[in-house]
């Protein structure tokens, strides 16, 4: 896992960008997770407990420029949530996702446990704009980021890169620009940007505020 990060590393200081690139993890923690365990390193080494795992994020965010970590834990160790939020959450944005599907009530309950601080917003996911915004409130009211995501199956339409810009959450989660239904978003920024003109604002370091 850790030579994926040292990978990136290696091509990040090759183009010179150290100073303007930092990374983002998506884990899927639920996906290695079987009977309070996490095989995170695979089948022919020992699993994991809930605080191992959280002891490796803690170094590989003391080690690389890492600024936010989705689904670190299984979508139900709310306390491995918790605890990691308390550890490293000034510094690293805490996402869930699989946590809280981005469900009111799941929601609240992150909020109450303080189990992240950061919102992954799917708008098909939770039914309707209305709702999505009502979500946006609720996370920022918190005083957590807020992620606008693609999802699985997606198709060209840009909804998302209009939806993102609308109500500032300064990150969309769309994909590595390799096919057409994910270059269609960042295409769709750039239109806006251009738009916009000089009132157009890059979030940057600020991405979460």
């Amino acid at each position: 896992a850790e030579e994926a990060l040292q990978l990136l590393m290696i091509a990040i200081e090759k183009t010179g960008y150290q100073d303007k690139v930092r990374l983002g993890m998506d884990v899927a923690a639920s996906e290695f997770y079987h009977e309070g365990k996490y095989s995170i390193f695979g089948t022919d080494r020992p699993s994991l407990s809930s605080e191992e795992l959280l002891a490796v994020y803690q170094k590989w965010s003391d080690q690389y420029p890492i600024v936010t970590i989705e689904d670190p834990f299984d979508e139900d160790d709310w306390s491995a949530f918790a605890a990691m939020t308390d550890s490293i959450g000034d510094e690293v944005q805490i996402v869930g996702d699989d946590l809280t599907v981005t469900n009111t009530e799941r929601i609240t309950k992150a909020q109450e446990l303080k189990a992240c601080n950061g919102l992954l917003l799917k708008l098909n996911q939770i039914g309707t704009v209305t709702e999505a915004i009502q979500a946006f409130q609720s996370a920022r009211k918190a005083g957590w980021g807020v992620m606008i995501s693609h999802r699985s199956g997606e198709t060209e339409d840009t909804s998302i890169a209009d939806f993102a810009v609308g109500l500032g959450t300064g990150q969309i989660k769309s994909g590595a620009p390799c096919r057409s239904e994910r270059t269609a978003k960042y295409n769709q920024l750039l239109r806006i940007e251009e738009e916009i003109g000089p009132d157009a604002k890059y979030a940057g370091k600020n991405f979460r505020a």
